[in-house]
C-alpha cells in the first residue's frame, strides 16, 4: 500500500504497522522506513528502558519509533508550532503521553537551557540548514549525553560529512536514496 501524503508508518515494536499524520513543513521529510529499519536493526537491544533525545523531531518518525521499541523516555524538540501540535496529538493516539514530552522551540536554543542527559540522540535537521556540525560540537561540549551514548546523524548524501568530535566513534553507516546516515558512540 503506498504512504499517503503527510503519513508516515511506525515499523516495529509495540506500535508497528501504526500509521500517523505530519502537517506540511518546509523541510519536513520523515526518515524512510528502510533508514528507521536499518537504524533500529543496529540498536537492537540498546533502546529499551533509555532515555532518547529527538533534536529536530518534525514528523516525530524517530522517537516515535524508539517509543515503540521501548525506550524509557523520549522528549521531542520541535521549532514548528504545527508539528509540535500534531506531535502531542500522535503521542495520545498511541496513548504514550506518560513515556514522552513535546517541547516547541528552536533546538540549539532549547539545548542552552537545558540540562537532561541522553542515552540516546536522534539528529536529523533540515537538510538545508546545515546544522549537524554545530549542534554535535554543542552536544559534547553540553552536558546532554550520557558516557556511552549513541548518536544518530542524518543529512544530504551529496555534501560531505562534517568534523565531529574525536570521542564519537563510527558504528555503522549507510545511504539511502538522498539521506546519508551515520550511527556514532560516544566514548567516555
Amino acid at each position: 500500500m503506498p504512504r499517503q501524503k503527510n503519513q508516515l508508518r511506525i515499523i516495529g515494536g509495540e506500535h508497528g504497522g501504526r500509521r500517523l499524520h505530519f502537517p506540511d513543513g518546509r523541510g519536513l521529510r520523515p526518515t524512510a522506513d528502510r533508514v528507521r529499519e536499518t537504524l533500529f536493526n543496529w540498536l537492537q537491544g540498546e533502546v529499551h528502558a533509555r532515555s532518547v533525545l529527538d533534536l529536530f523531531a518534525g514528523s516525530g518518525a524517530l522517537g516515535m519509533e524508539a517509543l515503540s521499541r521501548g525506550a524509557g523516555h523520549v522528549v521531542f524538540v520541535e521549532r514548528a508550532r504545527l508539528a509540535a501540535q500534531q506531535l502531542r496529538q500522535n503521542l495520545e493516539l498511541l496513548r504514550e503521553q506518560e513515556r514522552a514530552e513535546v517541547i516547541q522551540d528552536d533546538a540549539q536554543r532549547w539545548l542552552a537551557r537545558d540540562t537532561r542527559r541522553f542515552d540516546l540522540v536522534l539528529l536529523d535537521p533540515p537538510f538545508a540548514d546545515d546544522l549537524l556540525p554545530e549542534v554535535c560540537l554543542e552536544l559534547e561540549q553540553g552536558v546532554h549525553l550520557a558516557d556511552r551514548a549513541w548518536v544518530y546523524l542524518e543529512q544530504d548524501s551529496a555534501q560531505p560529512w562534517p568534523s565531529l568530535p574525536e570521542n564519537w566513534q563510527l558504528h555503522r553507516e549507510g545511504q539511502a536514496g538522498q539521506a546519508a546516515f551515520r550511527l556514532m558512540r560516544r566514548i567516555g
